[in-house]
């Protein structure tokens, strides 16, 4: 019987775990986590057939996942060097940065134990065990990296996670971490730097904070995201961030001194470009990259109203992601953001509630 042992059942962890149990059933999962409710819950719900301490389940495992934040991933590598595993064994992990995980794999890789680096890149709003489900990764990259592993040791990691349908992609540690560096931890960097300047400027301003809405909170969502984990990603991935940072506030220099000289030239140029690049973005210019689908619709400012919108969404069984309340003013409509992983669902959605008379204001 094959076995896979699985350190981490947060979001991205027991999203695995529920993929490889619809594609294979019969496969024994054995699982490890910190917290208490967290193994409790998995148990019970069958996603894993056992708990175990720490890596002591690892030593009879066929494929082993490490699904925690990078720094542990780093410690679990090391210590898995110096446990008695099984000689065939294919080892990964989920880690959000790679070339330092690659050099702690290292002594693993030095006893003839395979391991392939992999970074699903999806995720949600929500976490936690409760929040994982198998088509989270659905048409998302996942990046395998490039090591000395034998090529049948990648296919049988895909055909393993088969029910994620993910798009594969094969590189370098050293090209993931820069591309993610700009792509991601920058922009997570920005968005934390952003909330809490805005927060510090409306200190003394009992409406700053709430009036913020729309593009704000659209642009700074993901700085909701785990602190814990981002800490640890920081970390890992420092000198490349550092210089993308520098880089990125040297773009804020120029354009804070085309506006000190008036440079109308240069302001323009600066938004047109932007514009110019953001508007070339898109599931079909880049294969399918994972996205979130927004349905903006009028709710009337009473008592009852979203919980009428929810309750019939789950009724239906459409998921959504996230929910926001852009706009609500005594006496007219608020404006109600609706999230959803999938577009089928958006339009599902669109559908249901235009057939109960709610005004669809618009689609992103």
């Amino acid at each position: 019987m094959t076995t896979v042992f699985i350190k981490g059942l947060g979001l991205i962890g027991s999203s695995l775990v529920r993929a490889i149990r619809k594609q294979h059933p019969a496969y024994k999962i054995i699982g490890c986590d910190t917290e208490k409710e967290t193994c409790s819950y998995a148990l019970e719900h069958k996603l894993v057939d056992h708990i175990t301490a720490d890596l002591i389940g690892a030593q009879t495992a066929d494929f082993i996942i490490l699904a925690t934040p990078v720094d542990e991933i780093i410690k679990d590598l090391r210590q898995l060097a110096n446990m008695p595993l099984k000689r065939d064994v294919i080892v990964t992990d989920v880690g959000s940065t790679k070339q330092k995980v690659l050099k702690a794999a290292l002594p693993l890789q030095n006893k003839g134990i395979t391991f392939i680096g992999g970074h699903p890149m999806a995720g949600s709003h929500k976490t936690g065990v409760t929040a994982g489900r198998a088509d989270l990764f659905e048409n998302a990259f996942y990046f395998m990296i490039k090591t000395n592993a034998a090529d049948p040791a990648y296919l049988q990691l895909q055909e393993l996670l088969q029910a994620t349908k993910v798009k594969w992609l094969l590189i370098s540690a050293e090209e993931h971490d820069q591309l993610v560096g700009q792509i991601s931890h920058l922009p997570h960097v920005i968005a934390a730097a952003l909330v809490n300047q805005t927060q510090n400027f409306f200190a003394d301003s009992p409406l700053g904070m709430r009036m913020a809405a729309g593009g704000f909170k659209s642009i700074t969502r993901i700085a909701s995201s785990d602190p814990t984990m981002w800490s640890s990603i920081l970390q890992s991935n420092s000198a490349i961030i550092v210089q993308q940072l520098e880089r990125y506030i040297n773009e804020l220099n120029k354009i804070e001194q085309a506006i000190v000289q008036n440079d109308h030239e240069q302001i323009f140029s600066f938004f047109e470009s932007a514009k110019h690049s953001r508007d070339k973005l898109g599931p079909k210019k880049l294969g399918q990259l994972p996205d979130f689908f927004d349905l903006f619709i009028n709710i009337p400012d009473r008592i009852g109203s979203i919980a009428s919108i929810t309750q019939l969404l789950a009724f239906n069984k459409i998921s959504l992601v996230n929910i926001h309340i852009l706009e609500i003013r005594e006496d007219i409509d608020g404006v109600l953001q609706l999230t959803f992983m999938r577009e089928e669902d958006r339009l599902k959605a669109e559908k249901l509630l235009t057939q109960k008379n709610y005004v669809v204001l618009r689609r992103d």
